[in-house]
């Protein structure tokens, strides 16, 4: 894989971006042309792709409009675009070429162009490629932007798919860029210094993971409930939204928001059953948590029954996802006023183990440091949660080990806090209590 410098990277990707939106525009033209010489009969396809051919340059040219007004958010989105731009590319370039071959008749320009290109894909139609294109532009301009429609696991799906087929047309695996996901930190800073009152867990979810670790034995989400209609559902009006995942294609949503006359956070589930939406709604302070493969399992007391029942199991694309759900979970329920005991079930998550634990001072305050190894996927992570006081174990931040860490140069023994302040790498330091540390 070519190893490349991010200095001079954002121009000429942003430039690639006006590039294809010309690019597309001119394609769409030739393609109304060709549609425009068809004998009668039903091109829908053909139309079809035409729209959606025009939708990506209108989105490739507002793209670099959005990093104009989200400058600080700039580097998150440029490795997306050196995955996406190449085969965009190369879809818009070949279309020219079966559109530019006079050895074809008009007719028959269209239905090689169309089969040719579909076979490519594994069957996957023109139209259904650009819209697949679209999607991902989309998710770009939603997480530049920071909207709440931002969604993870759609992102890491539709990135699955263009590099299935960027494979598929041969087109080389996108470059590492040097610091690319350690810049997510100065990112966070510039997000917390541009936007007031903006809450943490706002910030974890609103930046795409920095590393991706794929969880096995995928199976659908479920929502158990009870399930009831929105009238009769009592959020409140000034409720504080604080992150949305979506689960089996957005048939499932879990809302967490923040109420205002409470402080507290609670827990929205929001389903489909024949196409009426459904909905149910916890505190934090009333659901217990716990890992199950790929899923975290939701469960709720039951006064009527005497015991505990599922609320819901979520299914995560990925381990990062998931942990970083589950420690929100858990830092929100430790804080929760309403919240009389943490459960045992809680304080673990299954499937992880210990490696290491030490005593830091992080901020001035006494935390644990623990590094866990999730057992199923190998993936490692540091884990900072508080060392002693009511809020015992309550998480405090986690960073995943990535590939910078095969770098002998990635950690130091002794770090000056001056370098802290300049390096673009975004290092932090780790003050131990104890030698043995």
């Amino acid at each position: 894989m070519e190893m490349v410098l991010g200095d001079q990277l954002e121009l000429h990707l942003l430039q690639g971006c006006c590039l294809e939106a010309e690019r597309a525009d001119l394609v769409a033209l030739q393609l109304l042309g060709l549609h425009n010489v068809l004998p009668e009969g039903n091109h829908a396809h053909l139309m079809m792709t035409i729209e959606e051919i025009r939708a990506s340059s209108q989105l490739l040219f507002e793209l670099p409009e959005h990093c104009k007004v989200h400058f600080s958010r700039v580097p998150i989105v440029l490795d997306y675009l050196e995955i996406l731009l190449p085969c965009l590319s190369r879809s818009l370039r070949d279309i020219t070429t079966f559109y530019e071959d006079r050895t074809q008749t008009r007719e028959n320009r269209w239905r090689k162009m169309y089969h040719s290109m579909t076979d490519e894909a594994g069957g996957l139609s023109l139209p259904q490629r650009f819209i697949l294109y679209n999607r991902f532009l989309t998710l770009l301009r939603e997480l530049l932007t920071r909207s709440l429609s931002f969604d993870f696991n759609t992102m890491e799906t539709t990135r699955v798919q263009i590099m299935e087929l960027r494979e598929a047309r041969n087109i080389p695996p996108p470059p590492i860029r040097l610091n690319s996901t350690s810049q997510l930190d100065s990112v966070l800073d510039d997000d917390s210094s541009t936007v007031a009152n903006i809450h943490w867990s706002e910030k974890i979810f609103s930046l795409p993971l920095p590393s991706r670790t794929a969880l096995k034995h995928q199976q659908p989400s479920k929502a158990w409930g009870p399930l009831l209609p929105w009238d009769q559902i009592k959020m409140p009006s000034d409720a504080k939204i604080l992150f949305m995942r979506s689960f089996n294609d957005r048939q499932i949503t879990l809302v967490v928001y923040e109420s205002a006359q409470d402080q507290c956070p609670y827990f929205l589930l929001r389903t489909f059953h024949m196409g009426i939406p459904w909905f149910s709604l916890r505190g934090a302070h009333e659901l217990v948590v716990e890992r199950n493969g790929s899923c975290l399992q939701f469960w709720q007391w039951s006064a009527n029954d005497n015991c505990t029942k599922k609320w819901a199991s979520l299914c995560f694309l990925t381990w990062e996802e998931m942990v970083l759900v589950y420690c929100c979970f858990l830092s929100f329920k430790t804080r929760d006023n309403l919240t009389v005991r943490m459960a045992n079930e809680d304080l673990s998550l299954w499937g992880e183990r210990k490696l290491f634990q030490a005593r830091i001072v992080d901020d001035h305050f006494m935390h644990s440091l623990i590094v866990y190894e999730d057992v199923v996927s190998k993936g490692l992570r540091l884990h900072a949660a508080v060392w002693e006081g009511d809020l015992r174990q309550c998480p405090v931040w986690t960073a995943f080990i990535t590939h910078q860490s095969v770098s002998p140069r990635w950690i130091k023994r002794e770090y000056r806090q001056q370098n802290q302040r300049i390096n673009r790498s975004g290092a932090f330091e780790i003050k131990f209590v104890s030698e043995e540390g």
